[in-house]
């Protein structure tokens, strides 16, 4: 059995593989993976005010690299933050 957790930093990634291992994979996500656009007003005024995000330059890279862990994995951890970054993970 393969179980991934995803934590918001390598810090934390660093820390969590010292107690889980074997069956369990930690990957960072290095914080915050989306944002609101720097050039438009990123919501959209017509459908109440839906938020238009965007992947951040960093999370090009780490979003596939997790993606493919958890499509091989039988369980899926988030350990984020209890807070809107971690929500937003």
């Amino acid at each position: 059995m393969k179980n991934l957790v995803i934590v918001e930093s390598p810090t934390k990634q660093k820390t969590i593989s010292r107690f889980l291992s074997g069956d369990y994979v930690i990957r960072s996500s290095f914080g915050h993976l989306r944002d609101l656009p720097k050039k438009t007003l990123g919501v959209d005024v017509e459908k109440n005010f839906k938020p238009s995000y965007v992947v951040v330059e960093r999370g090009k890279k780490i979003v596939p690299e997790i993606a493919k862990i958890a499509m091989s994995s039988d369980n899926i951890y988030l350990a984020t933050d209890p807070d809107r970054e971690g929500e937003a993970i």
